[in-house]
Formats: C-alpha cells, structure tokens, sequence
C-alpha cells in the first residue's frame, strides 16, 4: 500500500491490563484507508484485547492504563462512552468473534439492525428495515424481508455471520474491524464470508483490520501484517514483504507451521513452536517469546529494541535481519 493513503485508526503505545496480568504491552498499529492489515498471532497474544480497547469495549476488570488512539485523525484516547458511543456502528463498525452468540436471540434479525440504524440516523421504522433489507441483500442473502422477521436460531452459521456484517455496515462506516469473522465455518462459507468482505471494502473504500490466525487468511486478502505476541506487536510489514521474508523467530514459527501445497512432502512434519503463549506480569522487561526461542541469548531479558529491515518493515528483536 502507498503511503501517501490516509491513516484512519493509528494506536501508539497502547497498553491493557487484567489486575496484575498486562494483556497488551505498548502494542502499535496503523490501518489506511482502503487497506487490509491484519493482526495475527495465537490465541492469547491480546489481539481481540486490542480490538476492545480501540472500541472503547473492555470488559468490566480490564484497564487501559496508556497509549494513544487516533481515528480520522481525533484523538478519541480520552473520550467517555457516551462519546464513544456515537462513533460505535456508526463510523466504526465492528465484526465480533462468535457469530453464534453475538446475535440476541429474544430478538427478530429485523428488530436487531433497525435498532442500530435509528439509533445514529434517526427516521422511522420503516426506512430503516428498507436500509437493513438493502444490506443484507448486498451481503448475499435471499429474501432479505424474510430474513428480518427470522430468529439468530433460524440462520445458519454462515448466514448469521452475514448478519453481522451487513450490521456492521449499516451506517456506512470509514473502519471495519473484523475480528476472527471465519471461525467455526466450513471451509466453503469461510471463502464466500472472505470474498464479501474484499468486495464490500474495495466498493466502499473501507479501511478493514482483519484480526485472525489463519495465515491462509492473511495470505489471500492481507496488504499489510502485524503480528502479535505476549501483547506487544513483534512485526509489521507489507504482505508480500512479511511472507518472503519473516524476521522476528516467532513470525518463522508462525509462517513453518504452515503447510505449503507443491513444497511440502505428504511425509514431511509441519514446523511447530513449542510451548504456549505465557501470561505476562505487569512490569515485564524482555522479550515475551525468549522462554520459546531457538535464538535466544541473556540480553533478550532486557529491553528489547525496536528495529527496520526497511522503512516500512519493522520488528522488535536483537537478531539481525
């Protein structure tokens, strides 16, 4: 992606933390308009974490103790919720994890969206079914009036996946955020659920963050990555960049694990990491992946800097590229 597109969501420094437990730790990120980056990483690293922090949606116990989030350009780091409130589903839209529970299942498919709707543009019940009929159309539901007087438990999986979508862009937003849209989904529906998404931003000029595990994922729809680890982001670079050539030992992990059709032997084992994603401490010093890494040396338990390969392909290790 060019760097003369627009930022519309920058994060600095961001830091998250669960009573002694730090979920993320100084994480950073920059999503441009009509961009697809995507934040990748195990579960565990904190990315969802990240999400709800941008969303101003942490759950009750999580604290934003710093960083900074801009949107448009805004500041919107202090704002309260009723402020933040106004930009929710409106200018940002927000795919959430579990399509099977994210729906209220008392009410109507219907009831659900035109909620939303009238909520940031006002107008009568009538126009805003005629809006939410329109969207689920253009996600790719037939019979989208049918649809709106149906239940969550009346929809498939992939159905309600759509659903969600179509809600999330209601209004018309400048950042989708999508987090795991594909999980629990056949491997068909996943592909139909990736192409809408890709179609939808382009058509919209959408800035997308795409917050996934599925470096396939990541591989087919991604302009840019940054991978996530024990909180913090441990590398970011373009697509392309990131995929020939991966710095940070973690990033090669991820990227071996993968098998790949035409290079991979049917006998050959995939890489692995071993070990798991640990909790880290508040006032963690080091490395998070040292305890994990075939690399490791005594100065990774000190602060550990922040490097380049290039200008746009950064990654925080003391290995050389």
């Amino acid at each position: 992606m060019a760097d003369g597109l627009e930022p519309v969501l920058e994060v600095e420094g961001l830091r998250v933390r669960f009573g002694a437990t730090e979920a993320v730790r100084g994480a950073g990120l920059l999503v441009r308009r009509g961009e697809t980056h995507c934040l990748v990483g195990e579960s565990g690293c904190g990315k969802s974490v990240t999400a709800l922090a941008v969303m101003g949606l942490l759950a009750k116990g999580a604290v934003r103790t710093e960083g900074r989030i801009r949107f448009q350009g805004q500041d919107i780091s202090g704002l309260g919720d009723r402020a933040l409130g106004r930009l929710r589903g409106d200018r940002i839209g927000m795919i959430f994890q579990e399509p099977m529970t994210s729906l209220n299942p008392a009410y109507t498919i219907g009831s659900q969206m035109t909620e939303v709707y009238r909520r940031h543009r006002g107008g009568s019940r009538a126009a805003a079914a005629e809006r939410a009929a329109a969207l689920l159309g253009r996600v790719g539901m037939a019979n989208p009036g049918l649809r709106l007087g149906q239940f969550p438990h009346q929809l498939s999986g992939g159905l309600r996946q759509r659903v969600m979508i179509a809600m999330a862009l209601l209004c018309g937003p400048e950042l989708l955020i999508a987090d795991e849209p594909t999980t629990a989904l056949d491997v068909t529906v996943q592909a139909g659920i990736l192409r809408l998404l890709a179609g939808l931003q382009a058509e919209m000029g959408l800035a997308l963050l795409l917050i996934t595990h599925d470096l396939g994922v990541v591989a087919r729809v991604a302009q840019r990555v940054s991978v996530m680890y024990a909180g913090q982001v441990i590398e970011s670079a373009p697509a392309g960049a990131l995929f020939a050539a991966p710095t940070h030992p973690y990033t090669r992990g991820l990227l071996a694990s993968v098998p790949v059709p035409g290079r991979q032997r049917r006998d050959e084992p995939l890489g692995s990491i071993p070990g798991t994603v640990p909790r880290m401490p508040v006032g963690f010093v080091g490395c998070g992946f040292r305890d994990r890494c075939p690399s490791a040396m005594p100065d990774c338990a000190v602060e550990v800097p922040l490097r380049h390969r290039s200008p746009d392909h950064a990654y925080l290790c003391r290995l050389d590229a």
